[in-house]
């Protein structure tokens, strides 16, 4: 029997073992600082697969020394790592398969129309918050090694299944399993593409600016300066770099994306009275990096481009800019790397279709992977963008089939896969 009809009969047989444990993971609220229960469930999983098992608890303050270290927090007593390892039996490539298990908080619960932890199953969908984003995708790389063991594969390269947190706050699970030696030729993440193939994933940074003013009485407006109104001089400049900065980018892998890199400002306040003239103004924002950027040439641009404001106000009174909260570097994969090719194959062979290949429209944790770990990665994966973090999330199950049986044939080319 051929490899791959061996490994789609067996996917089929599974499907509703399958669809169970995915409804237990769901049903586990792992939000930051909650990761433990349902890590204790995938390692046990690795286990009962055959993997060897590595659970830790990052210790946050050795991370923060690290330049690219980003979270939430440093506390991380509640929250583990785990990895699961599959030693190669020699001279064969090694692969990474990351997935965070990490989930945003659930938000208004009146918007649910079934409880954001149910993990049921209606019309083929299975509803719950994290089922996209992305326990389902885990779940397809799970099913993927599980599927090569129980057939009786083999593999010359090893291969490393990552279960970390943290990736919404900036990827410090991922950081503390590269630094821990958690590394390889290349990496799959399966993150909700729909599918798509991603080999450019945009990196991004938030930054905080406060504007000055000078007070006055609202009757008598014009014996001071609003801060305000200088705010939205701001936010003027900071639409005119946007178009700038993407003017530049040429690679047609973004040709589809409206703005590639995007400058958004999410927060603004200040005034503290209605017949005041307000003085001081903060807006927070994220401007996107390309993959050919460095964070730090970004940061001097946004300060450059901001501080040679034409406004004589703002010139004399410069913009304060802060750099805080998260960031997540670029990533990028040559669309001709070996991987890519088999990738490609394996999901014409599985899907019958030639698959979307395009840049990522968000960060995921390939840039760590790739920069810090030396390891080249692409995000592809079941579930859709357009229902992550919002209420009533959920996921196609024979997408998260499919997207196991393509994982598993790449798994197999790409380490070196044998006796199949």
């Amino acid at each position: 029997m051929l490899v791959k009809e061996k490994l789609s009969n067996w996917l089929i047989n599974e499907r509703d073992k399958a669809v169970e444990f995915l409804q237990k993971t769901v049903q586990e609220a792992s939000t930051t600082g909650n990761e433990t229960g349902v890590q204790h469930l995938i390692a046990q999983k690795l286990k009962e697969i055959g993997l060897e098992v590595d659970m830790w608890y990052p210790i946050g303050e050795e991370l923060a020394k690290h330049p690219n270290f980003c979270a939430s927090r440093t506390d991380f007593s509640t929250s583990p790592n785990v990895v699961g390892i599959w030693r190669g039996t020699g001279n064969g490539r090694s692969l990474v398969l990351n997935g965070h298990i990490d989930v945003v908080p659930e938000g208004d619960l009146t918007q649910w129309e079934e409880h954001p932890y149910s993990g049921k199953v209606i019309d083929g969908k299975l509803y719950g918050r994290g089922s996209t984003d992305m326990k389902g995708g885990n779940l397809s790389l799970l099913l993927a090694i599980q599927a090569l063991k129980e057939t009786g594969a083999e593999l010359k390269g090893d291969l490393f299944f990552h279960s970390v947190i943290e990736e919404e706050s900036g990827g410090a699970g991922t950081l503390a399993a590269v630094l821990r030696g958690y590394k390889a030729d290349a990496a799959i993440i399966p993150e909700p593409t729909n599918m798509k193939i991603f080999p450019a994933q945009q990196g991004s940074m938030w930054f905080r600016l406060t504007i000055k003013g000078k007070a006055a009485h609202g009757g008598t407006r014009y014996e001071g300066v609003s801060a305000i109104e200088k705010a939205g001089v701001v936010l003027s400049a900071i639409k005119d770099l946007e178009t700038v900065r993407n003017k530049r980018i040429t690679d047609p892998l973004y040709k589809d994306i409206p703005i590639p890199v995007p400058i958004n400002v999410g927060k603004i306040g200040g005034g503290n009275w209605p017949s005041s003239v307000p003085d001081s103004v903060e807006l927070e924002g994220r401007i996107g990096v390309a993959p050919n950027e460095t964070l730090e040439d970004v940061k001097a641009e946004l300060e450059s481009y901001l501080s040679n404001l034409s406004d004589s106000w703002l010139k004399d009174n410069p913009i304060t800019i802060e750099w805080f909260g998260a960031q997540w570097l670029p990533g990028l994969i040559e669309t001709d790397h070996p991987l890519m090719n088999i990738l490609r194959k394996n999901f014409e062979g599985v899907t019958g279709n030639e698959p979307i290949i395009e840049a990522s429209p968000w960060g995921t944790d390939g840039g760590l992977l790739s920069q810090v770990g030396d390891t080249p990665s692409i995000v592809f994966g079941p579930g859709v963008t357009a229902v992550a973090h919002y209420p009533n999330e959920y996921i196609e199950i024979t997408k998260i089939i499919e997207t196991a049986e393509i994982i598993a044939l790449t798994i197999y080319d790409w380490c070196g896969g044998e006796n199949l």
